[in-house]
């Protein structure tokens, strides 16, 4: 299986880890692609940054569709785009966040999510009641670390991560944690084991449910809302576009 592993942020160092924990728990004869964003912000942690990124998103996902690979994996939490590149692509495209929640909600009856930036906290709770899971979710809490401070993890951030976790199952009564950042993932198995609660990392989950539709042969519909977008001309930047 051919797996494309889209981080929409232009920092490599994130990507490099995003692939890492992907690679961790594919299967195999499961090739992990891992790319970044070609154009946009080095974060995601607002409206703009995501609208922005969601513009190079889609340059990867064609790019994807061009090479042939059998899914499409967004890699940060805001699933940005997600619409859009279900639209262009043939094969399934998965966004994190609701990896994560799906996951979640198999191996708890309510789940907690700790994310970054307070500014980001709205963004979760609307692909909450986007996906239908806000009545699974204890509570969203932000730890106030910015995404690019998960590249060179140091103690004092891991801290601040663990205890807004603790705080999410003390206070908030969630029997699991959902990472809300792709730049978390590979502190999620040492959370688990500390916290004695499961902890969904979203890159993880999404590899494991792309490979479970890739055995299954399903792919997303091309009726309806993810039917491909009518052709048209593009002028300027996105000219490329024009059909």
């Amino acid at each position: 299986m051919e797996l494309h592993l889209i981080n929409p942020n232009t920092s490599q160092l994130m990507t490099q880890k995003i692939s890492e924990s992907a690679q961790s728990v594919a299967l195999p004869n499961t090739n992990v692609i891992a790319v970044s964003a070609t154009h946009g912000p080095a974060s995601i942690e607002s409206a703009f940054d995501d609208v922005i990124a969601g513009a190079a998103l889609l340059d990867a996902i064609r790019l994807g569709e061009q090479q042939g690979v059998d899914a499409h994996i967004i890699a940060c939490f805001g699933d940005p785009a997600l619409d859009a590149a279900r639209e262009l692509a043939s094969v399934p495209v998965i966004g994190i966040a609701e990896a994560a929640f799906q996951l979640a909600s198999l191996v708890s009856y309510r789940f907690g999510i700790v994310t970054t930036m307070q500014k980001t906290l709205p963004a979760s709770e609307h692909l909450l009641k986007r996906y239908g899971y806000e009545h699974l979710c204890s509570g969203v809490r932000a730890t106030n670390i910015a995404v690019l401070n998960f590249e060179d993890l140091q103690e004092d951030v891991y801290i601040r991560l663990k205890s807004e976790c603790e705080k999410a199952i003390l206070l908030d009564g969630a029997e699991a944690i959902v990472l809300g950042c792709a730049g978390m993932s590979k502190l999620a198995h040492q959370l688990t084991l500390e916290l004695d609660v499961p902890v969904v990392d979203g890159v993880t989950a999404a590899v494991k449910l792309a490979e479970s539709l890739y055995q299954l042969n399903l792919n997303t519909s091309k009726k309806g809302l993810y039917s491909s977008p009518l052709p048209k001309y593009f002028r300027g930047r996105y000219e490329h576009w024009s059909a």
